[in-house]
């Protein structure tokens, strides 16, 4: 269940303490402290799902690894004798950062299920690819994919559909219970 929750949570964490402005190995740090600082308080039965959900709870946590490895590093200026304001972001811009974070994980996700977990062709995969992902006019992807024009479209709107229905499933899974 942990490595699920792991999973889960560490790529979109990274991802949400980026947009906050951190570098990647401070993003990654502040994924590892928040993780285990939630592990430890779900054990002590911290969490009380009647006061918010899980992921505000989580998006608290993370907001505070990143507030206190932000006014470290303002000691570590003020120590230098460089400028010592600090940026802690608003809460609308932490809301809007966690879900951008969280839609990009699932998305990816849903594609890598999209082509290694369906029962969609290489050709079909590759002409969504080519059309709906990459620009590519459809007469370009049909000579490519050796396919019709006619065929393109169908093989498009078949994985369109098909990714729909992952992008549903995991957004679910991503969900609180």
């Amino acid at each position: 269940m942990w490595r699920q929750f792991d999973e889960r949570y560490r790529p979109i964490l990274i991802g949400f303490a980026r947009r906050q402005g951190l570098a990647d190995d401070d993003a990654a740090d502040v994924a590892q402290t928040a993780l285990t600082q939630f592990a430890a308080d779900y054990r002590e039965g911290k969490y009380q799902r009647e006061r918010g959900r899980l992921s505000s709870w989580i998006i608290g946590i993370a907001r505070n690894r990143i507030t206190d490895l932000k006014r470290a590093q303002v000691k570590r200026r003020i120590d230098r004798g460089e400028s010592a304001l600090i940026d802690v972001s608003d809460d609308e811009t932490v809301q809007r950062d966690w879900e951008d974070s969280r839609q990009r994980v699932i998305l990816e996700r849903a594609m890598h299920v999209l082509r290694s977990d369906t029962r969609l062709d290489e050709r079909t995969i590759r002409a969504f690819d080519l059309c709906a992902l990459r620009q590519v006019p459809p007469q370009e992807a049909a000579a490519q994919c050796g396919m019709s024009v006619a065929e393109v479209y169908v093989a498009k709107n078949r994985a369109i559909k098909k990714l729909r229905e992952i992008v549903a499933q995991l957004t679910q899974e991503f969900d609180e219970p």
